[in-house]
């Protein structure tokens, strides 16, 4: 059987803090937070793997992932969330990005199209009992603005377009976390909203499966 203590620790140890990931707080989440309880229970055995780890089946729509902890864990790291902030978790899928963030933030709404996944999502923060997080269904790219505006707006996946739309849903002095861009190309950003202008910066470079909706849309040349 697989120790999953062990396998937290080792994560944390040789994907997180490795990696230039010092905010402590999250450090102790992600250290805290059992990521197995999130993926379906015949994955559970590779569930801190350091790759994105599919959640979804051949047959289930769209494939779906949950991000590697490299990734999430940096891009966490760049959003700053803080003890008072407001977070909107888009394409929370089962629900991990919005346990750790809920550690962090003081409340948290996790995003997700997929009814199956967001109902395994609300399980599953039900069985661990975190109460400063609620689980929606809706179009990803949309956001959520019935309880906008937010401190910070998390992506748990890469965008092929800067998601603009969403800006309007930032508070002031709001941080959106995102990785965009495809392949090897893509790059941790974030934009944060300063006298109602928002501007971005690129801080690090990371490979994860994409996001549904928020592609590029083709065009035809005549």
């Amino acid at each position: 059987m697989t120790d999953f203590t062990a396998a937290r620790i080792n994560m944390v140890e040789s994907q997180v803090r490795c990696n230039a990931v010092t905010d402590l707080r999250l450090i102790a989440a992600m250290a805290d937070v059992p990521r197995e309880n999130f993926v379906p229970e015949v994955r559970r055995g590779v569930a801190y793997m350091d790759e994105d780890l599919r959640l979804t089946d051949a047959g289930q729509g769209e494939a779906r992932y949950l991000m590697e902890p490299r990734a999430f864990a940096k891009l966490a790291q760049l959003a700053e969330i803080s003890e008072s902030d407001r977070v909107l978790d888009i394409g929370c899928a089962t629900g991990y990005s919005t346990a750790v963030l809920a550690r962090l933030a003081q409340s948290v709404i996790g995003l997700e199209e997929s009814e199956e996944l967001a109902g395994a999502a609300r399980s599953a923060l039900g069985e661990l009992q975190i109460a400063n997080a609620s689980i929606v269904t809706g179009k990803l790219r949309e956001g959520w603005a019935k309880d906008a505006p937010y401190d910070v707006i998390f992506f748990n996946g890469s965008v092929q377009v800067e998601p603009a739309a969403l800006f309007d849903q930032l508070a002031e002095g709001g941080r959106l976390a995102v990785i965009m861009g495809e392949g090897a190309t893509a790059q941790g950003h974030v934009f944060v909203k300063s006298n109602g202008v928002v501007s971005g910066r690129a801080a690090f470079d990371a490979i994860v499966h994409p996001l549904p909706g928020f592609a590029i849309e083709e065009s035809f040349v005549f």
